[in-house]
């Protein structure tokens, strides 16, 4: 069955339990997942991709199994699937699963895929293609943002960002994020800024690299740091992206630390943690005490103003910040 985005809310939908969500706009695919089947659903979410999926398939399906018998609602998130996985999802449509949802995210599907036939076909089966978005879907989503984050831009901004993501709500999510980070301490963003920020989609995105020095990987933070050749001026970006996740740590850590459970102190943060976050922001919290934390925050402040005073050296300040804990 073939249908798109905006009819999953349809309640006819509720007895379907798998779920094939395939094409490049990833950003609007995890939108549409968090929008109707996580927020607000009181289940536990199973993230695997293909490989581990496949690996340990046998016990990953006892599982499934043994859930709907117990009415303990699970759903189970496979991302990056082909038609590898074709035959068990074959075997797993044939079975009563009461109280357990699959979703099968994917790229592109050629028409040929047998997968892809599968669900297109079948009348058990929802298959739903996201395709690129396109300026007049992108353009209300930037404003929004700015608006809610009293962000000004000119229009001739606004075209640039939403012509550079390649028309994926992901990728817009991650260049609006940077733009936020600048204007902490920078009011004033005009069109060669926005320019400058955009292009950092050449490099690894600084999100990640700010996560993974709060998870305190230092084998991926020292790999993104040699693979990129950072500047100036994302020196000073990738400062204030870690500085402004810390910040947002430390609160999580106070509720933490005040008896709230780990998932509902990150509930309480605003704005809201994007659910693909989540996972990494709780091995941050298991990471950190909240002395440390404010520590590591007093540090940033410092060192912001050294790279404000000496921007040619910025590179080999924030590297040696990052890599020593």
């Amino acid at each position: 069955m073939i249908l798109k985005s905006f009819e999953l809310n349809k309640p006819s939908l509720e007895k379907y339990k798998i779920f094939l969500f395939y094409g490049k706009n990833e950003g609007l695919i995890n939108e549409v997942i968090e929008k109707y089947f996580i927020k607000n659903i009181d289940s536990e979410t199973m993230k695997y991709n293909e490989d581990e999926f496949l690996k340990n398939n046998q016990t990953i399906l006892s599982e499934m199994m043994n859930n709907s018998f117990f009415k303990n609602n699970k759903i189970y998130i496979i991302s990056k699937v082909s038609d590898k996985i074709f035959k068990i999802i074959e075997e797993i449509s044939s079975k009563n699963l009461e109280d357990v949802k699959i979703i099968l995210k994917s790229g592109l599907l050629d028409k040929r895929s047998k997968l892809r036939s599968l669900f297109e076909k079948s009348k058990f089966l929802v298959t739903v293609p996201f395709y690129e978005d396109n300026a007049s879907n992108l353009t209300p989503i930037i404003i929004k943002f700015l608006s809610e984050n009293n962000i000004k831009l000119s229009r001739e901004s606004i075209n640039l960002l939403s012509s550079r993501v390649s028309g994926d709500r992901e990728n817009l999510k991650n260049e609006l994020q940077k733009i936020y980070y600048y204007s902490i301490s920078n009011k004033n963003i005009d069109y060669e800024v926005v320019e400058k920020l955009s292009n950092l989609a050449e490099n690894y995105d600084v999100g990640k690299l700010a996560n993974y020095y709060l998870c305190k990987n230092t084998k991926n933070v020292a790999k993104i740091l040699n693979e990129n050749n950072y500047s100036d001026e994302d020196c000073l970006l990738i400062l204030r992206t870690i500085l402004n996740k810390s910040k947002r740590l430390m609160k999580i850590l106070q509720n933490f630390d005040e008896g709230i459970a780990i998932d509902s102190a990150i509930s309480e943060i605003k704005p809201p943690i994007f659910w693909k976050e989540k996972e990494s922001v709780k091995t941050q919290v298991n990471s950190w005490d909240l002395k440390e934390i404010k520590n590591k925050i007093y540090q940033m402040n410092e060192l912001e103003t050294k790279i404000k005073s000496n921007s040619r050296n910025s590179l080999n300040l924030i590297s040696d910040f990052i890599v020593n804990y």
